[in-house]
This record gives C-alpha cells, sequence and structure tokens, in this order.
C-alpha cells in the first residue's frame, strides 16, 4: 500500500526582508496588494501600506508569529504557538493561523 501526502516544497527563506503578495481569500483568490515580510529565524512579521504620499510610505503590522508546518495539510503557517501546527483549520476566514506560500511569496488573509 502506499501512502501519498501532498506537502510544500518550498522550505522557509533565509532571513531577511521580502515582498510577498496579498490574497484576500474572500475576494476568490484574487491579488489584493503587497506587503513587506521579515524573517528572522522562525518568526515572520507581515506589513502592509498603511497609507502613501510622494515621499513617505508608512507600514502597519498585519500579523506576527512563528513559522510552522500545519500536521494535516502540510501548508506552511503563522502560528502564535507551537500548538498551531495542530490547528483543526487553518488559512481562509477560520480562526486558524494564517497560510503563507514561500514557494510563489503568498500570505491569505481574510
Amino acid at each position: 500500500m502506499l501512502l501519498s501526502l501532498s506537502f510544500s516544497n518550498a522550505q522557509i527563506p533565509k532571513n531577511g526582508f521580502y515582498t510577498y503578495k496579498i490574497v484576500y481569500v474572500e475576494s476568490n483568490g484574487k491579488l489584493s496588494g503587497i506587503c513587506k515580510v521579515l524573517i528572522k529565524n522562525n518568526k515572520i512579521t507581515v506589513s502592509r501600506p498603511a497609507a502613501a504620499n510622494a515621499s513617505d510610505i508608512k507600514y502597519e503590522r498585519v500579523v506576527e508569529g512563528i513559522i510552522l508546518k500545519h500536521q494535516k495539510s502540510g501548508k506552511w503557517i503563522i502560528g502564535k504557538n507551537e500548538k498551531d501546527k495542530f490547528a483543526k483549520e487553518i488559512g481562509g476566514c477560520s480562526d486558524g493561523p494564517i497560510e503563507v506560500d514561500f514557494k510563489n511569496k503568498i500570505i491569505y488573509l481574510c
């Protein structure tokens, strides 16, 4: 018997700042903007533009937490604690952790 599980092949990026896309799941997966992502060890901070003018762009923190691989789905998530990797639901507009796609540089928000 062969058991097949679908796990993301993308690894956690190296420490640093990155630009990711924001996709709001209630908009049927349409791109909704960009965000700045800071990865430091196993921690992640996601910030998006709050206000902009010709000389200054301010960012507001959207979410921060620890990077975990969800045990059931194999997807990367932003958790509050280690227990979140066992969450019943993730992503979307659930009460579970936020999904992050490192391969395609996407943060899925509600």
